[in-house]
């Protein structure tokens, strides 16, 4: 039986009432119904829909196509200094113009997120690569790399509408019990880009001598770029939806019944920048994820520095590092969400990294191409397992503002460590050589790792769902006061 939109004897409310007994409380409790099904100032029914895997697989798809876009050019970085007539440093801007970029733009997109919603935000970031993979394809000729760095600025402006949105997709569509997988699902797609940006440009772009082939084969890889791009902005308009129809968590309930605030992004802003815990994620993680950048950014340079002529197994060592992490935060992903021990995973990975940091370090020159492979492949199974860990804990110790304000914020902070990781340890690996480099980067992933051990684990999103399951257990038993109780609660 249904009565004004709640049904009686429902187990998720646990109701119990007698129908003389509704109809007295009737006027108090029925208002107008919310557009999830639940009448406000009730606890919105939570259910999961089919409909989020397709969402977040096909997030991971077009941050996919943009992340190839970003380590395109440094994968075969000499190839394409060669091809333009440019400096190898020029091209590292290709690559970097993706970090600089971020930082004026995160603000005004988390605000568009916070007010308008996922799909005009995956709409947008979708549109912007697509069309920045088409400008490049009118820079196949030498004298045209004006139009390739246009090319690579749209897309770059395309990053900030994607690298803040993993965790708000997760929370937005996925229940408690699997929100980490969705995250690393999320972040995978990233991951894989890169992955795929230093395994495909070397064979699609040999290192020719002959101008008008190269250009050739340069446009084989713009076109095919495209053409995914195109279908994957198709797909996000015909498919991409703003949120379930009901919340996927009891922490996504609280969040629709709560009443928005005037100045609701401003006031998050100041919440996060007083939220010491925050602060010091924010902090620990760019100094992490800056390195990443760096190293992504000159892996190519640094093995083509030791192995001479071994282009192809230069892109196949970046495959290797970015392979191994996704399996890294998979696995991740996984253990946070069987075990929520997100303050000791997270220091664990860190001083991983650390360790694989140094051990790459000092076994690059050693002159056995496949050490390289082994060292890169354990650094990365650590290093790039951190990203979607940092984003969840940011999502934990913030609760309940926005995750995508969190996220971006831990993405400006990756993006400007990013810029000064990447032109220090460029030129220092110039003036001293590739060691005195890494351990450059080995330094602050120590620093890191000691400012991690100071964030404390204060997991509210987690507490929110404990506590709104607790209340649940507590009323089922009661009478017709139910509702009212609960009201009252929430």
């Amino acid at each position: 039986m249904v009565i004004g939109g709640l049904e009686v004897g429902e187990k998720e409310m646990g109701y119990r009432e007698e129908p003389d007994l509704l109809q007295e409380v009737k006027p108090e409790l029925v208002p107008p119904e919310t557009p999830n099904g639940s009448a406000p100032g009730s606890d919105p029914e939570v259910r999961l829909t089919w409909r989020r895997w397709v969402i977040v697989f096909l997030f991971s798809s077009y941050s996919f196509c943009n992340s190839f876009q970003w380590i395109q050019y440094g994968s075969i970085n000499l190839i394409f200094a060669d091809f333009y007539g440019v400096t190898p440093f020029a091209i590292d801007w290709l690559s970097m113009c993706y970090m600089i970029v971020y930082i004026p733009f995160l603000f005004p997109v988390a605000w568009l997120l916070d007010k308008k919603g996922l799909r005009l935000i995956a709409l947008a970031g979708s549109a912007l690569n697509c069309l920045g993979a088409w400008v490049k394809v009118g820079s196949r000729q030498p004298h045209l790399f004006p139009v390739t760095v246009t090319g690579q600025v749209i897309c770059s402006l395309a990053q900030v509408f994607i690298l803040g949105m993993p965790s708000r997709i997760a929370s937005v569509w996925f229940g408690s019990s699997e929100v980490s997988s969705a995250c690393s699902i999320a972040v995978f797609g990233n991951q894989l880009g890169i992955a795929v940006g230093f395994l495909l440009p070397p064979v699609l772009v040999p290192n020719v001598k002959d101008k008008e082939k190269l250009a050739y084969h340069i446009s084989i890889m713009f076109f095919l770029t495209a053409a995914v791009a195109s279908a994957l902005f198709i797909l996000v308009i015909l498919v991409f939806r703003e949120k379930p129809r009901y919340p996927p968590s009891r922490a996504q309930a609280l969040i629709h019944t709560a009443a928005p605030e005037d100045n609701a992004y401003l006031r998050s802003i100041g919440r996060l920048f007083c939220n010491t815990n925050f602060v010091l994620l924010v902090a620990s993680y760019g100094l992490n994820t800056g390195c990443f950048y760096a190293l992504s950014t000159l892996l190519n340079r640094m093995v083509i520095t030791h192995y001479p002529g071994e282009d192809l197994n230069a892109g196949r060592i970046g495959l290797t590092l970015i392979v191994a992490g996704m399996v890294g935060a998979l696995i991740s992903g996984i253990w946070l969400d069987r075990t929520k021990t997100y303050k000791q995973t997270t220091l664990f990975v860190y001083i991983m990294s650390f360790v694989g940091m140094v051990i790459y370090t000092f076994t690059l020159d050693l002159g056995y191409i496949w050490v390289v492979f082994v060292t890169a492949g354990t650094l990365g199974f650590f290093m790039t397992g951190y990203l979607p860990l940092g984003f969840e804990f940011a999502a934990e110790l913030t609760y309940p503002e926005s995750e995508g304000t969190s996220s971006g914020l831990l993405n400006v902070s990756a993006q400007i460590f990013g810029i000064i990781f990447t032109i220090s340890q460029g030129q220092i690996i110039d003036k001293f050589g590739t060691r005195a480099g890494n351990l450059f980067l080995c330094a602050f992933l120590f620093l890191g790792s000691i400012i991690t051990v100071f964030i404390k684990a204060d997991l509210r999103r987690q507490n929110a769902n404990l506590n709104s399951e607790q209340i649940t257990l507590e009323e089922a038993p009661q009478t017709s006061t139910v509702p009212l109780t609960k009201e009252s609660k929430l």
